[in-house]
């Protein structure tokens, strides 16, 4: 049997703070969603200004970096390279930038999704949540 690591909630408190912090840092009005491996929600904030869609959209993302194990751009890219196929897979629905895999040790932990202000910058905060965990 294999034993992997798992998220705890301090691990999701540290993410979530610094999340908020990089997006107040830059004026930034966004949701955030923590994810588990399965994609099962296990924190989500909506920070003041943030559009009301932006709370549908970063779970999203972040399911969909969780299942497929990989940032949520890898299907946004395939998608608009002309493999539009993938618009019809099943439970993903965040096929957006900004969904972003929580990896140690070649185990996917769970993800985080952000939405809000340009993909790039949802992105940038999902990466500094994750950083904050320091592996």
């Amino acid at each position: 049997m294999k034993i992997k690591p798992q998220l705890e909630f301090d691990d999701i408190r540290k993410m979530a703070d610094a999340a908020q912090a990089e997006a107040a840092r830059n004026g930034w009005a966004v949701s955030i969603a923590i994810v588990d491996e399965g994609g099962h929600l296990l924190h989500f904030q909506r920070l003041d200004g943030a559009a009301p869609i932006s709370s549908a959209i970063a779970p999203a993302k972040a399911q969909t970096a969780a299942l497929g194990r990989r940032e949520s751009k890898v299907y946004e890219d395939m998608i608009n390279g002309g493999r539009q196929s993938f618009l019809s897979a099943p439970v993903l629905h965040g096929m957006l930038e900004g969904g972003v895999p929580i990896l140690k040790d070649g185990q996917c932990l769970g993800a985080v999704g952000v939405s809000g202000v340009k993909s790039q910058e949802d992105a940038q905060i999902a990466k500094v949540a994750i950083a904050a965990l320091g592996f």
